[in-house]
């Protein structure tokens, strides 16, 4: 080969490895977000679910796109977001029930535990209450928890899910108290569940607030208890499954999880822009008007809850396996 020849062959290699350093090096984000939501629109996690995305994208001045992947209680939009290609293009809202419960009952799961993704920030916790409709003959808790003892099995609950938060936490009250009330899922997610219980196919509903405060606040729904200890700010008329003698605190915890394998400089991003949004100001008055319990964590605070509720959810496992 001509002397010339080498000296174009070599100029056109070391561009080509200029233009690629510099396509590789470009600042992240520089494309749209996708932002999975594992349950479909019109629960707890759907308020959530968009105010978080929008306040990203102010701070990382890209578009954050919201889909909705509901199905196999949160399992398929959750592994939608552990199988994506880890460049920080596709993270997603994590909770313990998916990424905590679900493992254990479904072992073809692409997750088993949290070393399958990388935990960014956990945000809030909401807890579960019993709502009924407003001309339900019981006007407070202890009255419909006697009549669940009057007849077993015939109190039917509306919960968005098989083992989802609402389940879960109805199953561990039948575990603390000795009862049975029959827990209805709902494919489709808190927003089927709610109207279940407002068209009176079942007596009860098991959900979180943002899903259901503006029925109460018409005045269609009453709110009879709080999954909780003390009162809940948002309904403090309802009594506390806690403070009467049931200890059942189970709540829906919610997060944000991302693919494993992220490189550093991208995780840093958007674990600093999460922790941002959590414990500003904004999201603060956000939480308070829907019902969220703040809660902001790093990711190895996140991770660890997880690993513990986990433990907590394979004690459930076994009392539900006897029944």
């Amino acid at each position: 080969m001509k002397p010339a020849s080498y000296a174009v062959q070599f100029i056109a290699v070391a561009l080509g490895l200029l233009f690629s350093a510099g396509g590789s090096a470009q600042p992240y984000p520089n494309r749209d977000i996708t932002f999975v939501v594992p349950y479909g629109p019109g629960g707890s996690t759907d308020p959530i679910s968009r105010y978080f995305s929008s306040a990203l994208e102010k701070i990382l001045k890209t578009n954050v796109n919201v889909e909705n992947k509901p199905g196999g209680s949160a399992s398929i939009g959750t592994s939608a977001v552990v199988r994506a290609k880890p460049d920080g293009y596709t993270i997603g809202l994590g909770t313990n029930a998916s990424l905590a419960y679900q493992p254990l009952i479904n072992k073809t799961l692409i997750y088993k535990s949290t070393d399958d993704y990388a935990t960014i920030t956990k945000l809030v916790d909401l807890p579960t209450l019993i709502i009924v409709r407003q001309d339900a003959p019981w006007k407070n808790f202890d009255e419909w928890l006697a009549d669940v003892r009057q007849r077993p099995g015939k109190m039917r609950v509306s919960v968005s899910g098989v083992r989802t938060a609402p389940d879960l936490a109805i199953q561990e009250l039948n575990k603390v108290a000795n009862v049975k009330i029959a827990s209805i899922p709902f494919s489709g997610g808190g927003g089927e569940a709610v109207i279940a219980m407002l068209s009176g196919r079942v007596e009860t509903l098991a959900t979180q607030a943002p899903g259901v405060v503006s029925h109460v606040q018409a005045g269609n729904a009453r709110v009879l208890a709080a999954f909780m200890k003390g009162s809940y700010y948002l309904f403090p008329d309802a009594a506390s499954i806690v403070d009467a003698g049931y200890n059942v605190t189970l709540p829906a915890a919610y997060g944000v999880i991302a693919p494993k394998g992220m490189p550093k400089e991208i995780t840093d991003r958007l674990v600093a822009a999460s922790l941002e949004i959590a414990k500003s100001t904004e999201f603060n008055e956000f939480a308070k008007k829907h019902g969220y319990l703040i809660d902001a964590q790093g990711p190895e605070a996140f991770r660890k809850e997880l690993d513990a509720y986990s433990v907590q959810f394979a004690e459930l496992l076994k009392f539900l396996d006897k029944k």
